[in-house]
């Protein structure tokens, strides 16, 4: 799943969001109520955007390390 996927850069390690996961889905696995089944899509969704945002930031990161902090300082 894409859920699945983005936690391989979950700050605390894959398999601890793997497990997170799985424990969050089989104890709402009899829900029923359509409304509730809404809601957890949505909030589903928004962990989504969060891991996709860090993934993201951390990519960033480590490209402006990269490129910026290697460059001797200009003296003006």
């Amino acid at each position: 799943s894409c859920l699945l996927y983005l936690g391989r850069e979950y700050p605390k390690g894959g398999d601890y969001f793997r497990d997170r996961l799985r424990a969050a889905f089989t104890k709402n696995k009899s829900v029923q109520d359509p409304e509730q089944i809404k809601a957890m899509i949505a909030r589903g969704e928004y962990v989504a955007r969060e891991l996709e945002a860090l993934y993201y930031l951390r990519k960033y990161r480590a490209m402006k390390k990269r490129y910026y902090e290697d460059r001797p300082e200009k003296n003006s």
